[in-house]
């Protein structure tokens, strides 16, 4: 989703001459509260402002100054000297990210690249935390400064936990959604996701597991954070898991699983809406096309009259 708002409003702007500068100035939110804001002025015609506002982190996760743990570094390690950090951000934001234009080199494939960068602004900052301890299980080891279980924000007041170790993580999931329905969907939607790992054709891919209780790695933390209407989902993740270009696909799909489940959770309540109301439908022209029981039949030119309970019972009486 952000890979496509990026490119619609920045295209028009990188891909045009410089003399003929676009201006720019929009906002949207995405799942899980995030927003941005891109704006091109044309006071400054060279000068992007790329502003990122993330959800407020519980206590429990680490963050500094608002961003995840490592965030920062993250950001400069990605995108190099071309962008500069703003420091203090916009107001209203957690993130803002300035980049001349006059600077950028005027190949496409290099333009591309850049909204690439752009558009991936929170893989990086999100998943900052993810990488700094998957790098660390890649070579086997524990970053010295981390608990024994991390707690990392990936929803508004709301954090998931990573349990690091030498030779694997376990990633645990509180599950929780407001609506009942959604609730009775997302759990029969897990339970099935973690039978789906069982296939043969996964045996490669982290282990997974549903409990209607926390597991027993999430011993110590906060009780306030262990309350799952959905249950807990859990994952063991191997160096094998990140090794090379894995990593960055591993950051990604943990960072955005409870999105991924509300995305299925939705789609499964729209499809049954929709067989419920073409049952309806068709159970209601049905009706409109079907004719009334006539009262008298004809047999051999004589007519008779259908008798009822009643009728019978009256005439056996006589």
């Amino acid at each position: 989703m952000i890979v496509e708002k990026v490119r619609n409003f920045l295209n028009p702007f990188l891909f045009c001459s410089l003399d003929k500068a676009v201006e720019l100035d929009y906002q949207w939110i995405e799942f899980d509260d995030v927003r941005y804001h891109v704006q091109v002025t044309m006071k400054n015609p060279n000068l992007l402002l790329l502003s990122v506002s993330l959800p407020n982190p519980p206590p429990e996760a680490m963050s500094f100054d608002g961003l995840p743990l490592g965030a920062i570094e993250a950001i400069k390690t990605t995108y190099g000297t071309g962008f500069q950090i703003l420091d203090p951000p916009r107001d209203g934001f957690s993130l803002t990210l300035k980049l001349n234009f006059s600077k950028v080199r005027p190949d496409e494939a290099f333009r591309n690249s850049l909204l690439m960068k752009l558009a991936s602004i929170r893989e990086v900052v999100m998943g900052a935390p993810l990488k700094i301890i998957f790098k660390h299980l890649a070579s086997r080891t524990v970053a010295p400064e981390l608990d024994r279980l991390v707690a990392i924000m990936h929803r508004p007041n709301e954090t998931f936990f990573l349990v690091p170790q030498a030779d694997k993580v376990t990633v645990a999931f509180p599950m929780r959604f407001k609506d009942s329905v959604d609730t009775v969907l997302a759990t029969s939607f897990l339970k099935e996701f973690v039978e789906a790992r069982r296939a043969a054709a996964l045996n490669n891919a982290p282990s997974c597991s549903w409990s209607p209780t926390a597991p027993q790695e999430l011993e110590g933390a906060p009780k306030e954070t262990l309350s799952a209407n959905a249950g807990f989902v859990t994952f063991v993740i191997l160096p094998r898991h990140v090794e090379g270009q894995k990593l960055d696909r591993t950051v990604w799909n943990l960072s955005t699983f409870h999105a991924y489940v509300s995305y299925h959770v939705k789609c499964s309540e729209g499809f049954m809406h929709t067989r419920m109301r073409r049952r309806v439908e068709s159970m209601i022209q049905a009706l409109d096309q079907a004719k009334p029981l006539e009262k008298t039949r004809s047999m051999n030119n004589k007519s008779f009259k259908r008798l009822g309970l009643n009728d019978v019972n009256h005439t056996n009486s006589k």
